[in-house]
């Protein structure tokens, strides 16, 4: 989960480690720990991540074992802990120092660190990464990328069957299917219900400059189509479970084209070399 600094609680840790837990603080994610403290208990969003959680679990398999999960824009490890516990083996990244900080206390906390392993990175990092896990969590990052198709690309290029997606999104409906070409002459269509489209953020949005993007819910289904992966299950309007199909091998050609373009060109930016005088 990226920095979100105007939803963080800095309040009133309950529990025998107040302590800890608030020179750890400001916290995005309200952990429960295993003595009954909470990191985030006034947060502004309630008991959160555990009210997405508990949308989300149920359509996770409940025994992980043997199963590699890679965890993007991890905060302060919520969901690494939950499918841990389920008996993943995780690796939980983000780019942040202080949220890195604050899940390393939370896995010690939890007997987890033969399970979970931390990593500095964000999801740019993932380009060139030839590993692949089973499952990929890529839970409120997308709409803080300036690139956020790109990071969506990479995300999925690193899975090989489960990829949860969850964005801030527009109001609105999502057909569920791609919908048809309209044409040049047709181009009013595209302002109509239902057609995917994304708000760019110029400034702040909530107080937060890093929102950039916000899709609505066609336009979150139309970008994770085209990625090649199928969307199985909605379990809230702004989070989607989407399963590998074989359409992501090509797009995963083309993403690795793309990207191998680009390291190829000259550092200096001369790669295009002009004839007029």
């Amino acid at each position: 989960m990226s920095t979100l600094r105007t939803l963080q609680s800095t309040g009133n840790p309950a529990g025998p480690l107040t302590q800890h837990i608030r020179a750890l603080g400001p916290w995005f994610h309200n952990v429960r720990l295993p003595d009954g403290s909470q990191t985030a208990p006034d947060h502004p969003l309630g008991d959160f991540p555990a009210c997405k959680w508990n949308a989300l679990a149920p359509l996770l398999p409940q025994d992980m074992n043997g199963m590699e999960v890679l965890d993007i824009g991890c905060n302060a490890g919520f969901y690494s802990i939950e499918l841990a516990r389920r008996g993943a083996r995780v690796m939980a990244v983000d780019h942040d120092p202080h949220y890195l900080a604050q899940a390393e206390w939370l896995v010690r906390q939890f007997g987890l660190s033969r399970r979970i392993a931390l990593e500095r990175a964000d999801v740019y990092d993932l380009a060139g990464m030839r590993r692949q896990f089973d499952v990929v969590l890529f839970l409120g990052v997308m709409y803080h990328l300036r690139h956020p198709l790109l990071g969506l690309e990479l995300a999925a290029s690193v899975c090989r069957d489960t990829l949860v997606v969850q964005s801030l999104c527009m109001p609105g409906p999502a057909p569920g299917t791609p919908l048809p070409d309209p044409g040049y002459q047709g181009l009013p269509q595209l302002t109509g219900e239902g057609w995917p489209r994304m708000a760019f953020v110029e400034g702040e949005l909530a107080g937060d400059p890093s929102n950039w993007w916000v899709p609505n819910p066609a336009a979150l289904d139309a970008m994770i189509r085209s990625t090649g992966f199928a969307i199985a299950g909605c379990p809230e309007t702004d989070s989607r479970v989407c399963k590998r199909t074989a359409e992501a091998d090509a797009a995963t050609s083309r993403l690795h084209k793309m990207l191998a373009a680009l390291r190829s060109r000259p550092a200096q930016g001369h790669g295009i070399q002009s004839t007029v005088q």
